[in-house]
């Protein structure tokens, strides 16, 4: 039992510490200015992926015979073998599983409580006409007080009921494109994904920081397809009447946390997103995710962690 628990504490330790470095290096890396918000965005969701899925566990089951020369950390090993041996992995266990299912408790009241507008939504619909956006369903909906995109697997766009005598038609256009794109993207499963990963490392802030920007830049980088369809300023006056609170719109909490800097962007001088520093963005992203998962599997060869706890 001992050497388990040693074995699987290593093997976490290596994971976080290596998913910890790629993590530092999007932060880095995204900081950067004339990257495209969607590069940023997609560099937050691997990132956020490479937390919750140990790629360098997969491929050490399946090479670490042919890992001669990998060499574990010992310094890690020590304390994961130290760990295990009293009373500490106990008490350790008992705080990460508290923790996880508050956490999970939280995630569940939330997707219930999205499930009860979903299924308002859907009976109102049923009253009122709905048509297609760029191939994505739009009901309007009385219970409805901003635009949002319902659902996880298939995606569809809710709208308030009265938002088109509001808006102008060039307004609700960008609004729409802005929905659109969190639609297509599938951004209510990679949401749910990440608050899995949540639940899972609630004790890591890191995973709190991943969280943060992916929310901010999966705002930005749907505002970028609506500033490259020319509809910047009409986004702009549609917040500005939504976040109104003289009107019956109001802007959920996600996206209106984020308005300072979705006007910053939408207000700016025109510029497009500097293609050679995008490219190179991911190329450096991209080298740090291989050198985390090379690393992980260099450390974690079953052969050689053995060797640490039964020491």
């Amino acid at each position: 039992m001992h050497e388990y628990v040693a074995r699987t504490l290593y093997h976490l330790q290596i994971h976080l510490l290596y998913a910890s470095f790629v993590c530092l290096v999007a932060w880095a890396l995204t900081s950067m200015r004339f990257v495209s918000a969607t590069v940023r965005y997609w560099i937050w969701v691997v990132t956020t992926l490479n937390f919750i899925f140990p790629t360098g566990a997969f491929l050490d089951k399946l090479w670490s015979s042919h890992l001669s020369w990998a060499s574990p950390l010992g310094v890690i090993g020590d304390v994961a073998a130290n760990i295990s041996r009293g009373t500490t992995a106990v008490v350790l266990g008992t705080i990460w599983l508290f923790g996880g299912s508050l956490m999970l408790s939280r995630l569940c009241l939330r997707l219930r409580a999205e499930r009860r507008k979903v299924l308002a939504t859907a009976h109102q619909s049923s009253l009122e006409p709905s048509f297609l956006a760029h191939g994505v369903p739009v009901n309007f909906a009385a219970t409805r007080q901003s635009p949002a995109v319902g659902g996880v697997l298939r995606p569809h766009i809710s709208l308030p009921s009265g938002i088109d005598h509001l808006l102008s038609k060039r307004e609700l256009n960008a609004v729409l494109i802005h929905e659109v794109a969190h639609a297509r993207r599938r951004d209510n499963l990679i949401r749910l994904i990440h608050e899995v990963t949540l639940c899972a490392l609630w004790f890591h802030p890191l995973v709190w920081l991943a969280g943060r920007r992916l929310a901010l830049y999966r705002e930005l980088s749907c505002d970028e397809s609506v500033i490259q369809s020319n509809h910047g300023v009409d986004l702009v006056s549609a917040l500005a009447k939504l976040a109104d609170p003289e009107q019956a719109f109001l802007l959920q909490a996600t996206a209106s946390s984020f308005i300072s800097h979705r006007l910053d962007r939408l207000t700016a001088q025109p510029q497009r997103p500097s293609i050679t520093t995008s490219a190179l963005t991911v190329v450096v992203f991209g080298a740090a995710l291989v050198a985390g998962i090379f690393a992980t599997v260099a450390h974690t060869a079953c052969c050689f962690v053995a060797k640490i706890v039964t020491n």
